[in-house]
């Protein structure tokens, strides 16, 4: 018979822990909340506005790309 879910769950977190790791809590969105999709889209217009008026960021990002393919043939 098989362990009990409760113990393989221990044994498992011990694991981890022996292997140097530790358990976090993480917050993410609801995407399911009623509004969630057009707060998204509020947001990346924002964004999106930003980035277009900014000539010399889009200018930086084309360039840092740019290295990052030659160094990527090289």
């Amino acid at each position: 018979m098989s362990k009990p879910v409760v113990e393989r769950v221990r044994k498992r977190r011990e694991a981890l822990r022996a292997a140097g790791l530790r358990p976090i809590q993480i917050w993410v969105p609801d995407t399911s909340r009623p509004g969630f999709a057009e707060e998204v889209r509020r947001q990346c217009q924002i964004v999106a506005e930003a980035d277009a008026s900014d000539t010399d960021l889009l200018g930086f990002l084309d360039a840092a790309l740019l290295d990052l393919d030659d160094e990527a043939k090289a």
